[in-house]
């Protein structure tokens, strides 16, 4: 126990949901992979997700080392559900806060609702266990269950979409609401800072000033950035000259606005180091990033024209934008042949997540395997991850985030498929 007990969101039920996948975050996925492991009965799992998404669990309370929620049954009957997780102690906060603190890429993601791979990984290597693991989530029911049963379970899947939208729900289990943790990395940062300059005194010529190496003043504290500007209206009494499009140019000046406010709270951030700039986008790909921000429909059919698609094909595009960046999208629109190892492996994979019954079968046509008698089928990305498609109108569309390994991603899709 840490002594911050009387921290507690409330959220409030969330509507049904019966085409969406569970846990689109890697860490919502973790989440729900202890889960997975912990429950001893893969029934029950199935089961509470299916309730999940019927809407039966009602409004969630997070706190310190406990959910909380009611659960109602198809008869209508409500049990009380809590699942139970361990709280950090003082000492691994101190560990973990410390961390954050010494790296401005750490602060940087926190700030915007993000909790980098690397960050447990460095949280891990330094002890502490920020993601739960097997047996890590403990059910308590008011159906007298003594596993996790559906009601529990359902709760989980919940959770999985709170920790979607903010991963400081499952610090908040830890025991530590948001405000609080992020003042005490602030402090932590700011102990951390190196010393102020010796300010030069007046009338100290330049030579000597330079040759005392005293160094540039500090600057002040910057101003917060909370939300990028809102550009100037373009629009005038006179009209614009032959071929300068100002829907679409005050479009581009939002998209810009956006993403400098996303550099300048990572470059404000106390300790910042600069970074590798990543490689740029291609002009296809930037098209569908465009139009993933929803453009007015003009600008959105000028960016497919440019694009090289029509308005059902960007539509695509966009949806896998959303399920995984450039990625994504060129494993929607790239075929290609993997190594015999990788599609060997995978095979191996599969088979041993359907040891218990009939697994089912695959047409397999290059990276593609498509699951006979179903909509359902896997992509295998260039990078090793499996990606889930749902045939829709005549067209294979991304259903959901990658997974490391095609039964995990399967096993989702079929899922949803029989619910």
């Amino acid at each position: 126990m840490t002594g911050h007990d009387s921290v507690e969101r409330i959220f409030a039920a969330l509507p049904p949901e019966p085409g969406r996948a569970f846990a689109r975050s890697w860490w919502g996925r973790a989440w729900l992979k202890a889960l997975e492991d912990t429950a001893l009965d893969g029934r029950q799992v199935k089961a509470g997700r299916s309730h999940a998404r019927a809407g039966a669990v009602g409004a969630v309370s997070v706190r310190p080392g406990r959910i909380t929620a009611l659960v109602r049954d198809r008869d209508g009957t409500a049990y009380r559900s809590d699942v139970t997780v361990q709280q950090f102690s003082a000492a691994e906060w101190d560990r973990l806060l410390d961390l954050v603190a010494e790296r401005a890429g750490h602060i940087a993601a926190l700030l915007d609702h993000d909790i980098p791979a690397h960050l447990a990984e460095d949280a891990l290597a330094a002890g502490v266990e920020l993601l739960p693991g097997i047996g890590d989530l403990e059910p308590e029911c008011g159906c007298e269950a003594w596993d996790h049963c559906t009601h529990t379970v359902a709760l989980c899947h919940q959770v999985a979409r709170l920790l979607d939208e903010d991963p400081f729900v499952l610090l908040l289990m830890r025991g530590r609401g948001e405000r609080e943790l992020l003042d005490d990395v602030q402090a932590r940062s700011a102990s951390h800072a190196p010393e102020q300059a010796v300010e030069t005194p007046p009338g100290v010529s330049a030579l000597d000033a330079f040759a005392a190496g005293t160094g540039p003043r500090a600057l002040p504290d910057p101003p917060p950035v909370d939300a990028p500007g809102r550009p100037l209206a373009l629009a005038a009494d006179t009209p614009p000259p032959p071929g300068l499009d100002i829907e679409a140019l005050e479009f581009l000046a939002a998209d810009a606005a956006a993403r400098a406010r996303r550099l300048l709270a990572e470059a404000l951030a106390p300790g910042h180091e600069r970074t590798p700039v990543a490689a740029g986008l291609t002009v296809s790909q930037d098209a569908v990033r465009l139009a993933a921000a929803r453009p007015p429909g003009r600008v959105a059919a000028r960016l497919a024209a440019g694009s090289g698609r029509d308005g059902a094909a960007l539509t695509r595009a966009v949806r896998a934008w959303e399920c995984g960046g450039p990625a994504a999208l060129a494993v929607l629109e790239e075929e290609w042949a993997p190594e015999p190892e990788a599609l060997a492996r995978a095979g191996a994979q599969l088979a041993a997540a359907w040891e218990e019954g009939p697994a089912p079968r695959l047409r397999a046509t290059r990276n593609r395997w498509t699951v006979v008698g179903t909509g359902a089928q896997l992509r295998y990305g260039p990078d090793g991850r499996w990606w889930p498609y749902r045939r829709e109108g005549g067209h294979w569309l991304p259903a959901g985030p990658c997974a490391h390994d095609p039964a995990t991603a399967l096993a989702e899709l079929l899922t949803e498929h029989h619910a």
